[in-house]
């Protein structure tokens, strides 16, 4: 074989290499790229199954709450002569563990009574004039209102003052 041929071929042989080693970047660069995507989705995908999880329980637990009513409504109307009855007593401490577990679910009360009345938490069910009070204040809650984690679960009904 000739000089000029061999010089030929080698400088083929080093195109082709240079044609390959870019060929390997992009490839190995689109290879990461599709890794990290990967990634950023499978960390979303975690965090939209993690929101799932947080907030699964909530129709279950608007099943519940108006069990929980019921005994605050049965508290209040207690004769007084029953409020020290023992057997009474431990019937309301069946809605003490009701509430106890309805915080560890991440339910919490929504402060109503002496709070502004605010339509993203409170539904004003009656309006009462009394002299003197501001107006658009909470004065009665006619039914709890619960949030869980943060995110309205059942608005409180209230009476308000005009």
């Amino acid at each position: 074989m000739s000089k000029e041929k061999t010089e030929s071929k080698l400088k083929e042989l080093e195109k082709k290499i240079e044609e390959c080693e870019a060929l390997k970047s992009e490839y190995l660069a689109g290879w990461q790229r599709a890794r990290a995507d990967f990634l950023n989705y499978k960390k979303e995908e975690i965090e939209k199954i993690k929101e799932i999880i947080k907030y699964a329980n909530e129709e279950l637990i608007l099943k519940i709450l108006p069990i929980l009513d019921n005994f605050e409504l049965a508290e209040k109307k207690l004769p007084e002569d029953l409020k020290n009855n023992k057997y009474v007593k431990g019937i309301l401490q069946t809605r003490n563990q009701l509430q106890d577990f309805l915080k560890q679910q991440g339910i919490e009360e929504i402060k109503s009574i002496g709070e502004k009345f605010d339509p993203n938490f409170h539904e004003a069910v009656e309006e009462v004039k009394i002299e003197g009070k501001e107006a658009d204040i909470v004065v009665e809650e006619v039914q709890k209102g619960y949030q869980i984690h943060g995110k309205l679960l059942r608005p409180a009904k209230v009476k308000i003052t005009k």
